[in-house]
């Protein structure tokens, strides 16, 4: 659709909308109608690996779910992206159904967006490889991924060395606005654009170049040794796990070694870092003057902690345990997702066939 035509095609909702006849329900959602073509689009994915840890919901999950209020949004399970580390089959059916289950009890709205499981789209690899056919292998040797895999002598595969194309095609198919991130993450969203701009320099203005969104204020979420929260630290908070282990977790944090009543500073602490996550100003103010008198040990900071945390994930671990429970339910909402999905990625790819001469 062109500009003329857009333009057209929003005065007359406008004039329908605002008109004396068009009142009430019919008029609010033409209104709607309006704002949801106006809207941009946000993306994001996360990899169906491990349980989902604070530093996910925090870094990933609820950044992107913020957008939601003022982005048309695309989610997605990047079931395809476990395939470099996970060789169990039926592990691999389980965490998608998680991750599914926690979008759900996160209040993700299925009718308004879009969740769904990569492997169910198959344009994502079709993409890939058009864009493999104009990415230079110097680019994907300087992703973080494969240099950190290199360094820790791990299996190094093919999938993962081409990591951040199929990463690309999962931008690019869906021409996104945006793509929330952490800073850890910025790369990615970087290389799709170089990768999208090679491509462009080919083939003419094909592909829309995406830009990351970065909160700045959650860009790292510390782990229980104080580095990055990773699965692959084994330092990881799970997120909706029983309140019995996630008090266990947090009573383990690193802190330390000052007694009882010495005074202790709890800003720049690792329980600090996490307290100011999740508890107001005027908490952690309260929790920090109580601590530099004397008096109080760390164990009581972390017992606090522990409260905070788990009164946040209260109603959404009991809302995820149900939903996890009717895989009908879930499975339905993949099909429905899929089917959303693919009626945005289909012409991406009708545009990119036709650009390089498959007509």
């Amino acid at each position: 659709m062109d500009a003329l035509h857009f333009f057209i095609l929003t005065q007359k909702y406008f004039r329908f909308a605002l008109t004396r006849r068009y009142v009430g329900d019919k008029r609010d959602r033409a209104l709607g109608i309006i704002m949801t073509i106006h809207k941009k689009r946000s993306l994001t994915g996360l990899r169906a690996t491990g349980n989902l840890h604070l530093g996910n919901y925090l870094g990933a999950m609820k950044p992107a779910l913020d957008l939601s209020q003022t982005f048309n949004c695309v989610y997605f399970i990047a079931d395809l992206h476990a395939l470099t580390s996970n060789r169990a089959p039926d592990l691999l059916t389980k965490q998608t159904l998680d991750h599914l289950a926690t979008w759900l009890a996160l209040g993700l709205d299925t009718d308004q967006h879009i969740l769904f499981r990569q492997s169910d789209v198959p344009e994502h690899t079709e993409l890939m490889w058009f864009l493999s056919c104009v990415t230079n292998m110097g680019l994907l040797e300087k992703s973080h991924a494969f240099k950190d895999a290199i360094a820790q002598g791990a299996d190094v595969n093919h999938g993962l060395f081409a990591y951040p194309v199929l990463m690309a095609a999962d931008i690019l198919l869906y021409n996104p606005d945006v793509v929330p991130v952490g800073k850890d993450q910025k790369q990615h969203v970087e290389m799709a654009r170089d990768i999208a701009g090679a491509f462009n320099a080919i083939y003419g203005e094909v592909l829309k170049l995406p830009e990351p969104v970065i909160q700045e204020e959650v860009m790292i979420i510390p782990g229980l040794d104080g580095r990055k929260m990773s699965k692959s630290y084994g330092n990881e908070i799970p997120f909706l796990c029983e309140e019995k282990e996630l008090r266990k977790k947090l009573m383990s944090l690193k802190t330390d070694s000052s007694g009882l009543e010495e005074p202790k500073a709890l800003r720049g602490s690792l329980v600090g870092d996490l307290f100011a996550l999740f508890g107001k100003p005027s908490q952690f103010a309260d929790l920090e003057a109580r601590l530099s008198k004397g008096g109080m040990g760390w164990g009581h900071a972390k017992e606090e902690l522990f409260h905070l945390i788990n009164e946040h994930v209260r109603d959404i671990r009991a809302r995820y345990v149900e939903l996890r429970a009717n895989e009908g339910l879930l499975r339905a909402t993949l099909s429905k997702g899929a089917e959303k999905a693919r009626a945005i990625a289909r012409p991406t790819i009708d545009r990119v066939r036709h650009a390089v001469g498959l007509r």
